[in-house]
């Protein structure tokens, strides 16, 4: 897309845009660790350096109305449309001055990320008066005589990690599935966590929504919050919620149910999910919201997974299409109607659960859209360290944690894929290169360029990245000694930090969390809908 193609839209028109009802994706394309500081609401974070693993995703619609939005001043947006464009979207625009521009004429703008997900999950614990209790409570009710039960509602990777003593795991969607196999006595208090709050509000308000007996509360703050409080937290906990019964999930159904026509779920067949999907004005994703384990066992081919709670956790993430349709899947009754139930809650109205899907026989992930495939000389880990490429400069466009944590191969210059005229000019005249990334996709996907910098090199990328290396029995070093850039382009969390201030990272962290409920009463442009109270 050359500068005559270009297509702009202003500040007013976006914000009409915006309200309209019509499908729109809005996508910030700076790395996202500078998305992080400052975007608009809706803007979905697509990095120029992973454009083409995300996009499809995101987006799947070629002629989808698209904004692109910068800071306005380094031209990201316009690399991004050009790329995009020849990936074959159609129907893009950059916004003229980027978000200088939007807040220059008053328009919001907010840090940090997923930030319609925890907004979402603020606006829930004020909208719903969702109970909670301090880690300090907490923890006396642990010690103490009464029966207490934990919920960990975040998946299995995160919870082992660190997790609150006691914890038992049962991610987001799965809490109205699973309770019932964990929490027999209606006397027993559940106490749901999370790292810091978003999940914790949504699961404990998941059960209270589904009509559980139990009095059930969040841990204000979560694990975050119960390690600022000067709690242990434990590490490498198994304990998982069981699968439920017959009886466990006869109950659950029928609760699910309730929800689900308490905030106006629809049903929609198979037959008809299969005309929408080949409509060509709208967007029609059909995501399967049951467990990664259980998705690539067995699945509905055309589906994609996301984890019901990880889906309302991180919407954008998955969805970057205003007003597209949603249609979920499980397998159970269970899981699709209360993970849409979140959605509908959220302003995605047209979300539906395609119920009796069962299993189709498809396993594995999710093929990839547009599979990476090489386009030049690869090296093999064992080449590599057998001693073929001596000599040659290596370029590292991992991420700056992997980087710095999992290691990288001794004298790796680190680079950003956006930034690689940076790198250019610090690494200076080469005569071969090494490239490699985390798997090496990445890596292939920057060689052209790697290759226009460096004309008359010799280019070559590692196949399966520094990850192949590693495994093949690489020594790695650690640290970033020789950066080509500014180290910002990952989010990193509280506890990913190396400057020994993990608390003070947590408590901004947490801080910027409850500060979105004010940020969303001064935006015009995000209103989220308005139930009615429980029936009694």
């Amino acid at each position: 897309m050359n500068d005559s193609s270009l297509q702009t839209v202003d500040v007013p028109t976006l914000r009409a845009w915006l309200v309209d009802g019509a499908e729109l994706a809005v996508l910030d394309p700076r790395e996202e660790g500078v998305f992080l500081g400052a975007h608009l609401f809706r803007a979905a974070n697509v990095p120029l350096s992973r454009l083409e693993l995300l996009l499809d995703d995101l987006v799947p619609r070629l002629d989808t109305r698209l904004v692109w939005v910068d800071d306005g001043a380094s031209g990201l947006a316009a690399r991004a449309a050009d790329r995009a464009l020849e990936l074959g979207w159609t129907n893009q625009f950059v916004l003229l001055g980027g978000t200088a521009a939007w807040a220059a004429a008053g328009g919001e703008l907010y840090g940090g990320i997923n930030v319609p997900s925890k907004a979402f999950g603020e606006f829930v614990e004020h909208r719903y008066g969702t109970p909670r209790l301090s880690a300090d409570e907490v923890a006396a009710l642990i010690e103490g005589p009464d029966d207490v039960v934990v919920l960990d509602s975040r998946p299995f990777g995160e919870f082992t990690r660190m997790s609150i003593p006691s914890g038992i795991d049962c991610p987001g969607a799965e809490l109205v599935h699973r309770v019932k196999e964990v929490v027999a006595d209606p006397d027993t208090l559940v106490i749901v966590n999370c790292a810091g709050r978003t999940r914790s509000i949504i699961g404990a308000q998941s059960l209270i929504n589904a009509g559980l007996e139990n009095r059930v509360v969040a841990l204000e703050n979560g694990t975050m919050g119960w390690q600022l409080a000067g709690h242990q937290v434990a590490s490498g906990s198994d304990a998982v919620a069981p699968p439920p019964s017959a009886d466990a999930l006869a109950w659950s159904r029928e609760r699910a149910d309730a929800v689900r026509r308490r905030f106006g779920v629809e049903f929609v067949d198979e037959a008809t999910v299969e005309a929408w999907a080949a409509e060509r004005e709208r967007t029609t994703i059909v995501f399967d919201v049951r467990s990664p384990q259980e998705f690539e066992a067995d699945h509905r081919p055309g589906t994609r997974n996301a984890p019901g709670g990880q889906l309302v956790q991180s919407t954008d993430a998955y969805v970057a299409t205003m007003n597209a349709r949603l249609v979920l899947v499980d397998d159970d009754g269970v899981r699709a109607p209360m993970t849409a139930s979140w959605l509908r809650q959220m302003g995605w109205h047209d979300t539906f659960v395609m119920p009796g899907v069962g299993l189709r026989g498809a396993s594995g992930p999710a093929p990839a859209a547009r599979p990476i495939v090489a386009t030049g000389a690869t090296m093999t880990a064992q080449e590599l360290l057998d001693g073929d490429g001596a000599g040659a400069t290596v370029i590292d466009l991992a991420s700056s944690l992997f980087h710095r944590r999992r290691g990288h191969l001794p004298g790796a210059h680190w680079a950003v894929r956006s930034r690689l005229a940076e790198a250019r000019r610090v690494i200076g005249d080469v005569s071969s290169i090494v490239l490699t990334s985390d798997d090496g996709v990445v890596a292939e996907l920057a060689r052209a360029e790697v290759e226009s910098r460096w004309p008359g090199a010799d280019v070559v990328v590692l196949e399966g990245g520094t990850r192949a290396w590693l495994a093949a029995g690489g020594v790695p070093e650690t640290g970033i000694p020789a950066p080509t850039t500014t180290i910002d382009d990952i989010w990193y969390k509280p506890y990913d930090h190396d400057d020994g201030e993990a608390e003070r990272h947590m408590q901004d962290y947490l801080t910027w969390e409850v500060a979105l409920v004010e940020q969303l009463e001064r935006d015009d442009t995000v209103r989220f809908p308005d139930w009615p109270p429980a029936a009694d």
